[in-house]
């Protein structure tokens, strides 16, 4: 099977309710149409520095950014099963996405310093340098959802899909392991993104209008980091308070919360 190494495009992001959803699958029977691999389970594993760097300046919202992940369609059953490397690039709201698949046991071994490639390509070339030039890379956060996946039907460049069960976890970073974690959406609520090669379809816009479906900012990574960084945020909090009342106990001073 091919499969396609090299994307660019631009991507849009909306949140959306299971209303706003279902009105808009009705609206887009003549637009486009589901693809032939139907409701996808996607794992993804994301690499960044100890530190965070990566996301961390994402979330800046610089004109130039880049994601580093290792992605499987479903969950694989053994370390043979296909997988992709992916270097997601973002350069002045143009999306570049190149890609390599690999054995995924061979890829994770890859990724973490532990082994190579047998496939050399120039892509294989970018991600070594991609690796090189962040000291200390290594899996950060899994990333999974379910996903369907449209195609235009007058434009085949025309892309919809739909995210489901986003979910995200620190543990436990083996794609093997399924889709687990925790939940970044509200009950019923879905992420769509429209990626389009060209000009954005007039009759889409017009429909998104008349639903009230606006765009949006969102980063699957970007907000798992969020709430993870907010957790680790209030635990200091609560573990300096705890300190200060002990303290203050020895002291024999009243300390109210």
């Amino acid at each position: 099977m091919l499969f396609q190494e090299v994307f660019k495009r631009v991507e849009v992001k909306y949140l959306l309710t299971k209303e706003q959803y279902t009105l808009l699958r009705n609206r887009l029977k003549d637009i486009a149409e589901v693809d032939q691999y139907g409701e996808t389970d996607i794992l993804n594993i994301y690499y960044d520095t100890p530190d965070y760097q990566l996301i961390r300046r994402s979330l800046e919202k610089p004109l130039y950014k880049e994601k580093l992940r290792l992605r499987t369609y479903g969950t694989p059953k053994d370390r043979r099963e296909t997988s992709f490397i992916e270097i997601k690039k973002k350069y002045d709201g143009v999306v570049y996405k190149r890609r390599i698949d690999a054995p995924y046991g061979e890829a994770k071994t890859y990724l973490d310093g532990e082994g190579e490639l047998a496939k050399r390509s120039q892509i294989k070339s970018e991600i070594d340098s991609m690796l090189a030039g962040n000291e200390g890379m290594r899996p950060a956060m899994a990333i999974s959802y379910k996903r369907i996946a449209m195609k235009g039907i007058a434009d085949p460049e025309l892309r919809i899909t739909f995210d489901r069960e986003i979910r995200w976890r620190t543990e436990d970073l083996e794609l093997t392991s399924g889709p687990q974690g925790e939940e970044l959406l509200q009950p019923g609520q879905y992420l769509m993104e429209v990626k389009i090669a060209n000009a954005f379809p007039m009759e889409l816009a017009r429909i998104f209008s008349e639903l009230s479906i606006f765009p949006a900012t969102f980063s699957k990574y970007g907000r798992g980091y969020e709430v993870m960084t907010a957790r680790a945020m209030s635990l200091r909090q609560q573990i300096k308070r705890n300190e200060h009342a002990v303290y203050a106990g020895k002291k024999g001073v009243m300390v109210y919360a």
